[in-house]
């Protein structure tokens, strides 16, 4: 802001500029002129000055003189100030952003996506390689029985004492005693799982497809699956997956095929399972279980006697 100040014969003119407006104030010490006038503009300022003073004395008329050249100085200055205010077609210095330095950064932790595979591809061999490439080969597939001992081992009727039960009532061979069938029919080393393809990881599960081959000829080809909680346990879902896909190709050797069979379910069911009401020890929430009957209830669960169906619930019962 600037400002220009004239005194003389008992009157003051005195002119502001600012970035957007002229001021021009002008006072006079007259008796008939003793109030301030402010004009808003240079060019009010003029028009006012000549009809209201037109005819003054010549101190007046001086004093008008010298308001009219400052407005020449002062249009003079607002062209300099314009032309030095031009937008520039330099590019201009980019302020960077304030930033608090006492606010803690956030980690980006990055994750590989699994839901392509963990990357472990089995190897794939050349076509006039003698080893048979089991991730492709179904190199000896039902070309002939096996031998009757290793038929009497596949196929021997399962002891009701090897047979588990879950909680929700399914009845279950456990995967290591597949393995002891195998190697009761065919030998240790004589058997294995080949992968048939990488591991699939999703959101929940794991899955990968695996050949059963004994004896250097393929036997059956399943996919198994293994559900997870946290991103820890995918090495403990890839075994388990390992497990189920066993199981899965053993049906076809007949191994444990009466878990297959719904009459023999029901009836191993009725003879060596019972359901009992259980109580958490944590949460101490109330339900029902299915167990085996030579077998007793472990942690965190322990046996709990709901009251007669003819007695009084109370009021915070929760079952």
């Amino acid at each position: 802001m600037a400002s220009l100040l004239f005194q003389k014969a008992g009157c003051s003119l005195k002119v502001t500029r600012t970035s957007k407006s002229l001021a021009v104030t002008f006072s006079t010490a007259l008796p008939r002129r003793n109030r301030h006038r402010t004009i808003a503009s240079a060019s009010e300022a003029s028009n006012n000055l000549r009809s209201s003073y037109h005819g003054a004395p010549p101190q007046h008329s001086k004093l008008r003189n010298e308001f009219q050249s400052t407005r020449v100085f002062q249009s003079h200055q607002a062209r300099a100030a314009s032309t030095a205010t031009a937008p520039s077609d330099l590019p201009q210095q980019q302020i960077p952003p304030v930033t608090n330095r006492f606010q803690p950064k956030e980690e980006v932790v990055h994750t590989d996506d699994l839901t392509a595979g963990l990357g472990d591809q089995p190897i794939v061999l050349d076509e006039n390689s003698r080893q048979v490439d089991w991730a492709r080969s179904f190199h000896g597939l039902s070309t002939e029985a096996f031998s009757k001992e290793a038929a009497n081992a596949l196929l021997a009727p399962l002891e009701p004492e090897d047979i588990e039960v879950k909680p929700d009532g399914i009845v279950y061979l456990p995967e290591i005693k597949y393995r002891r069938v195998l190697n009761k029919a065919f030998g240790p080393g004589a058997w294995g799982l080949a992968p048939r393809g990488e591991t699939i990881v999703t959101a929940k599960a794991v899955t990968r497809e695996y050949a059963l081959v004994a004896l250097g000829r393929l036997v059956s080809v399943a996919r198994g699956e293994q559900d997870y909680f946290s991103p820890e346990g995918i090495p403990t879902a890839v075994e388990g997956c390992k497990s189920n896909a066993l199981m899965r190709c053993c049906k076809d050797l007949g191994v444990a095929s009466e878990l297959w069979d719904p009459r023999f379910v029901r009836k191993f069911i009725a003879d060596h399972a019972k359901e009992v009401w259980v109580e958490h020890q944590q949460t101490q929430k109330r339900r029902k279980i299915w167990m085996r009957k030579d077998d007793q209830v472990r942690y965190p669960f322990k046996l709990y006697a709901p009251p007669p169906q003819g007695s009084a619930r109370p009021s915070n019962s929760k079952y």
